[in-house]
C-alpha cells in the first residue's frame, strides 16, 4: 500500500465485535497502531445499542458468537444502513466465501497488521 493511500485509511472509527476478549484485544492493538479509535462490543446485541447511538466508519464483526452470528449482525445492519462497511473476520472463512453473507469483505483468522490493512482500505477506497 502506498503511503498516500495508506494516510487515507488511518484515524478511522471502528466498531469491532467479537465475543472473546482476547481476540478483541490483540485485533484493537493492530488497529491501534494506525490510530483507529475503536469500540469494542462482545455480541451482537451491545454493537446494535452501540450503532443505534453513534456512527462509524467501519464495523469489524466476527462470524461464530453465541445470541447472534456475525451474519445475522450484519445482515441487520445492512437493513438499517445500506452503506455501513461491515468487515467480517473468521475462522471459517471458506464456509463463508461460497455463502451469501452480507458483508463487504472477508478476512481470515489468523491475520496479520497487513491484512487488516488491506481489508480496511478495500472497504474505505
Amino acid at each position: 500500500m502506498d503511503t498516500a493511500t495508506f494516510s487515507k485509511q488511518v484515524g478511522k472509527r471502528i466498531l469491532l465485535v467479537d465475543d472473546d476478549p482476547s481476540a478483541r484485544q490483540s485485533i484493537k492493538l493492530l488497529l491501534n497502531i494506525d490510530r483507529h479509535s475503536v469500540t469494542e462490543a462482545q455480541d451482537g446485541i451491545e454493537a446494535l445499542e452501540l450503532l443505534a447511538k453513534e456512527a462509524f466508519d467501519v464495523v469489524i464483526v466476527d462470524y461464530a458468537m453465541p445470541k447472534m452470528l456475525g451474519g445475522d449482525l450484519a445482515a441487520i445492519i445492512k437493513r438499517a444502513k445500506p452503506s455501513q462497511p461491515i468487515l467480517m473476520i473468521t475462522a471459517y472463512l471458506e464456509k463463508l466465501v461460497a455463502s451469501d453473507t452480507p458483508v463487504d469483505a472477508l478476512l481470515g483468522k489468523p491475520f496479520g497488521i497487513e491484512d487488516l490493512r488491506r481489508a480496511i482500505a478495500k472497504l474505505l477506497g
